[in-house]
């Protein structure tokens, strides 16, 4: 069943990393945000979204955050839409946004894994359809 599926691969859509003040989680923290960034012509429908953090401690230890499903029902073209908060103290995680969505007929899904310590002011970059400086994943 699995081989009569037909597996193209996503393109124009990116998930993004943002600082923003206003997903601070305490006083005098900076706030981040997940985007999630249609690049297409084309509206994206029945979008699901899981999101979640898994790694090793330096001791060892190995962490998994909790997982965390969103829905959007539809995703305008070129345009950002807010999936969730991130709190900085789980940038040293793998940081695993996995996207689902239908164009016309046909599902697309694909897992963007932003690795550890990936999330820094280093590699920040104009992001033109926020018009924000993030990380992006592609």
């Amino acid at each position: 069943m699995k081989d009569d599926i037909n597996f193209d691969p996503v393109e124009g859509v990116s998930v993004a990393v943002v600082p923003d003040e206003n997903a601070a989680t305490e006083e005098g923290k900076q706030g981040w945000q997940v985007y999630l960034l249609n690049h297409n012509a084309f509206p994206l429908h029945n979008v699901i979204i899981s999101s979640n953090g898994y790694g090793t401690r330096d001791n060892g230890e190995v962490v998994r955050t909790s997982t965390l499903r969103h829905v959007l029902m539809e995703v305008e073209p070129q345009s950002a839409t807010p999936i969730e908060p991130i709190d900085p103290d789980l940038f040293h995680l793998n940081n695993q946004y996995w996207v689902s969505y239908y164009h016309g007929p046909q599902i697309f899904d694909k897992k963007y894994i932003f690795v550890p310590d990936s999330i820094v002011p280093a590699n920040l970059i104009h992001i033109a359809l926020l018009n924000r400086e993030g990380v992006l994943h592609s």
